[in-house]
């Protein structure tokens, strides 16, 4: 689905079926002509804001670097023709100014660390206690059918959160590789007056108050982009919305002989869609239709950024609740053979990967790309603009606002000194060894179940709040196969591991729609289950050329297509960080996965799964999972009681 110079990845399609249902979530697109639309902007007159970089403390605890960050109501100037918008954003302490937080009011200071040096972050909740979109809690506290999780039989339907809660968080490292009372699952929520949700924890208790938690980083990912975001129980949509996200880089020293470019030649770019009432003020319109109609890049509308006739790096994350962005780099007709600027693709959600010429890219909301842009190849004076096209909400056939210009680099600047970086076709990047699969290496399905259009979506058609039924060997190597019977692409997100895109392959997708239904009202017997293999309609497809040989969180699942993913090893950091008691990981050890489309994990599209140790018998069953080398036989596999 990435454009790559020379190839282009296909997918066909299966046939549309009645029963395969759209997932618009909370929005159903029915054209309302009351939902608000931003006024008129002038485009590219604001500079590109870049997010301020943390300050760490050391002294706190030894051996890390520690930082104290707040969760605060502020303002933000999204437009020079907008007033100021009250936003939610993170502010982190300065060790070196007491009285001076670091922040912008909107999203959060970058934090920036050195590869396997822990972190240890305080976060404290100073937020409203009644939501900026208070409307939709009430919706969802009130039952609407489009935004309240609907259990699918025999289970019982549960509200994501305590009545008198309008406003609980939890922050989320995302991408990292982290203990669990660290990861900032949904559960761990905590409100500011100081209420916890169920599975609430916090290191070192005795430093923090009701309103607060701690959380330690081991670091140990790949150099990469990982990022930041809230994840509070059934409001993770409205929260990121208000502006609860930054950035997280991991450093590696080794780096610095790759001859990158770096400082203010490396960019980054939080891509998002916000839409804005006339007197600037945030516009939550996703109860009402797909998507938003303004693109902002690190909280501003259509922003320009001055540069020179050199290479950069641009740090791209899709930040958006829904949107999934197909980018390019258009250029005035006249300027080159192509109106397109080709760049490098050097790295993925993980972590570098072999350098890759492209045109275009396909990213999904939490998405992480990482390229090289060489501005040199235009003459000075040459307006390149970052450009969005064939690519809907919800994608790939949705009817949300397009968006196209996103934001202008006008190459105006004089060359500062010579570009010393390395050219990219003589970069020599990290190449990614490709996961074995083996004759014994277990599939495990995931079903990315609708009940009724609009309605609730979950995973295997089990609601998040129930209990873990996926119980996977400490150490172990397995194959996922997400299963997506609708007709929209959904990014599922993989807490902890990183992992890698084995294949995709087309299905029936109405007529398994339908005979899943009637197992799921025949009783769900195991031995009903639909057989995956029995569905399938055509050959393995190979990963899209951006994904190939690159390490991964975030995946797209394509509509009607099972996306296999094979996960190399599911360890958790065992060890502590900085000595604090109860840092590292013990088993059993859960975790969460979930669709990163925003609105869809709010509203159940999500499941806990967990590690447990070698002697641990639950999930156990003693026939292999064959494999002979064709991952796209999709054969039936190695299952639970729960038809997993």
């Amino acid at each position: 689905m990435a454009g790559a110079v020379g190839s282009a990845a296909v997918l066909p399609q299966g046939a549309l079926g009645a029963r395969a249902y759209a997932a618009p979530a909370h929005g159903t697109g029915a054209g309302n002509t009351a939902v608000p639309h931003t006024p008129k902007l002038a485009r590219f007159v604001d500079p590109l804001p870049t997010p301020v970089t943390a300050v760490p403390d050391p002294s706190v605890y030894p051996g890390a670097d520690y930082y104290d960050i707040t969760m605060r109501q502020g303002s933000w100037r999204f437009h020079r023709d907008l007033e100021p918008a009250t936003v939610w954003g993170y502010w982190a302490a300065d060790p070196h100014n007491p009285h001076q937080a670091l922040g912008m009011g909107y999203l959060g200071p970058t934090i920036s660390v050195i590869k396997d040096h822990p972190t240890v972050v305080k976060y404290r909740n100073e937020l409203p206690t009644t939501h900026m979109f208070q409307f939709v809690i009430d919706k969802i506290r009130n039952g609407d059918p489009e935004l309240t999780p609907t259990a699918p039989p025999p289970y019982k339907s549960k509200q994501p959160f305590p009545a008198h809660i309008n406003v609980w968080n939890v922050v989320h490292q995302h991408g990292g590789f982290t203990a669990p009372q660290s990861d900032g699952e949904p559960l761990q929520s905590f409100s500011p007056e100081g209420f916890h949700a169920e599975s609430y924890t916090t290191l070192d208790p005795s430093r923090v108050k009701p309103n607060e938690a701690i959380y330690g980083y081991t670091n140990h990912e790949n150099s990469s982009m990982l990022w930041y975001h809230d994840h509070g129980m059934g409001m993770t949509s409205v929260n990121v919305y208000a502006g609860l996200a930054g950035l997280y880089l991991v450093r590696d020293p080794a780096d610095e002989r790759l001859g990158l470019p770096e400082g203010e030649f490396e960019v980054p770019l939080i891509l998002q869609d916000r839409t804005f009432h006339p007197d600037g003020s945030l516009a939550y319109t996703m109860t009402e239709r797909q998507g938003e109609d303004t693109p902002v890049v690190n909280g501003k509308a259509y922003p320009f950024l001055a540069v020179e006739p050199r290479r950069y790096r641009l740090r791209i994350l899709n930040g958006s609740n829904e949107r999934f962005w197909r980018l390019t780099f258009n250029v005035p007709r006249d300027v080159l053979s192509q109106p397109t600027l080709p760049f490098w693709l050097i790295g993925t959600d993980g972590g570098f990967r072999e350098p890759l010429r492209m045109l275009n890219f396909l990213i999904s909301p939490a998405e992480r790309y990482d390229l090289i842009v060489d501005f040199s190849q235009v003459p000075l004076g040459t307006i390149v603009t970052l450009t969005n096209y064939n690519a809907p909400v919800h994608y790939p056939g949705g009817d949300g606002p397009e968006i196209s210009d996103i934001m202008e680099f006008q190459v105006t600047k004089s060359l500062s000194g010579r570009d010393r970086t390395t050219p990219t076709s003589k970069l020599k990047l990290p190449k990614v060894a490709p996961i074995e699969v083996k004759s014994h290496t277990r599939r495990r399905e995931w079903v990315i179940y609708q009940q009724k259009l609009f309605g609730t979506m979950t995973i295997n058609a089990v609601p998040f709040m129930e209990p873990s039924q996926d119980f996977i060997k400490v150490g172990s190597t397995e194959i996922w196969e997400y299963i997506n019977p609708n007709h929209d692409a959904h990014p599922m997100h993989v807490h902890l591991v990183n992992f890698q895109v084995l294949n995709r392959q087309p299905i029936d997708a109405a007529g398994y729609q339908e005979d899943y239904e009637k197992w799921i009202y025949g009783g769900r017997k195991p031995e009903d289950r639909p057989v995956l293999a029995n569905y399938l309609t055509g050959p393995p497809i190979p990963p899209d050329p951006d994904e190939e040989r690159s390490y991964k969180d975030t995946v797209r699942s394509y509509p009607e297509t099972v996306t296999r993913i094979i996960i190399q090893e599911f360890t958790p950091p065992m060890d502590r960080i900085a000595s604090i008691p109860g840092s590292g990981a013990e088993l059993p050890a859960t975790y969460v996965h979930h669709c990163h489309i925003l609105e869809h994990e709010d509203d159940d599209l999500m499941r806990p799964w967990t590690i447990v140790g070698r002697g641990d018998d639950r999930d156990r069953d003693d026939r292999d999972d064959r494999d002979d080398g064709d991952h796209g036989r999709g054969d039936r596999g190695d299952r639970d009681d729960h038809g997993h």
